[in-house]
């Protein structure tokens, strides 16, 4: 992602941003320090900046209490100090940005008792973005006295006299601007940092299709899913085109294929544990007994439907070159999956492939289709999560 932002390839950089925040968020997070400094290198990165920036106003220890914090590009520590939802005492960013400071200029002597004019000097030209930042008025006096006093030929004379002026005599008139107050959030704030993995499906549903991939009669909770659901490719991201499925998904195993069916609360999808594999020739066809198709229960649709393989002998998985996620007649999506008509349930009672129909049978046309198009769809991989 650097190089393409080196390169002004801005397109990539902002695709392969976008994929990083969707689907690896939790790479992101492990590795929080080095990814919140390095996207402060180009300011073509704005995206990941204010996700980085999202998490650390709110757990602002996960940079200020980090062995790299002292190498954080300027950028991205005037960039935290300016925001008004930082969740840190002022005194305590106060002392942080004395510490960047610092370490910016090692020729400095390690106490300030010792510092020159010209030390001072250094250290204030260094943090001129940072300083005006900082909320001088809403530091205790005790605080003052004993924290930024010590460093007041950092500041500009006429401010460091409206702060102690302020102190004296609170209602007298100074000519410095008094920055607002941080925006301190008084509830507990959650122990982790929770970004929705789809914009079809939720955890609950996620669950639901976990313990029919395990055959389970006892459901797995939302909590104890043994599944990390991987996106592969989302509609609205990459493209409703059959040409994007293979691109994306050829030979790609253990895969769940969501969609939210177009002005309806339906959401369809299937299970295709062996993957599709583009064929050299027009299509070629796969049996699959662990395949099964699904409705899921949200809105106005009250029940989940599961429908397994009713012939395990009967081939089901459909691999045409011209379609995308094809799971026999149960249900296929041909191209540009968004347009009117681009997908289709089948059912006929006569010649079952799956246990039940997804969809009403009144959407069934007298040739045993129904037709539909998706608002969203989206293929995942799923592993078993590490313990």
């Amino acid at each position: 992602m650097l190089i393409a932002c080196e390169f002004f390839l801005e397109e990539l950089a902002k695709y392969i941003e976008a994929y990083l925040i969707e689907t690896n968020a939790h790479w992101l997070r492990l590795r929080f320090a080095h990814v919140y400094q390095e996207s402060f290198k180009s300011n073509t990165l704005k995206e990941l900046q204010e996700w980085c920036n999202d998490i650390v106003v709110k757990y602002p220890d996960k940079i200020f209490d980090s062995e790299d914090f002292t190498l954080l590009h300027e950028n991205a520590l005037v960039s935290l100090v300016g925001r008004d939802d930082l969740q840190m005492e002022e005194i305590k960013i106060w002392k942080y940005v004395i510490k960047w400071g610092i370490a910016q200029n090692p020729d400095l002597p390690s106490d300030y008792k010792d510092w020159t004019h010209e030390n001072f000097l250094s250290l204030k030209t260094t943090l001129q973005n940072c300083l005006p930042l900082i909320r001088y008025f809403h530091i205790s006096g005790d605080d003052i006295y004993e924290y930024v006093h010590p460093y007041k030929q950092i500041l500009e004379k006429v401010h460091w006299k409206d702060v102690k002026m302020r102190l004296i005599s609170p209602n007298k008139s100074i000519s410095s601007k008094i920055l607002p107050p941080r925006t301190i959030l008084t509830q507990k704030l959650p122990t982790r940092i929770t970004v929705p993995f789809s914009k079809v499906i939720n955890e609950v549903h996620a669950a639901e299709i976990a313990t029919w991939i395990d055959k389970r009669e006892d459901k797995y909770s939302a909590e104890n899913n043994p599944y990390e659901f991987k996106l592969l490719l989302r509609g609205s991201r990459d493209g409703f085109t059959n040409d994007t499925f293979w691109n994306l998904c050829n030979k790609q195993t253990n895969v769940i294929v969501v969609m939210k069916v177009k002005c309806t609360d339906e959401i369809l999808g299937g299970y295709n544990p062996i993957g599709w594999e583009k064929p050299n020739s027009s299509y070629t066809l796969k049996c699959c007994n662990d395949s099964f198709i699904f409705s899921l229960k949200n809105g106005t649709i009250l029940n989940s439907i599961l429908s397994r393989i009713k012939d395990p002998t009967k081939e089901v998985i459909y691999n045409y070159s011209s379609y995308g996620a094809c799971f026999s007649f149960g249900f296929s999506m041909k191209n540009n999956f968004n347009q009117d008509r681009q997908c289709y349930c089948y059912y006929n009672i006569n010649n079952i492939i799956y246990e039940n129909p997804i969809r009403d049978t009144s959407l069934h046309t007298s040739s045993y289709f129904s037709y539909f198009s998706v608002e969203e769809y989206e293929i995942f991989q799923i592993h078993k999560k590490s313990l």
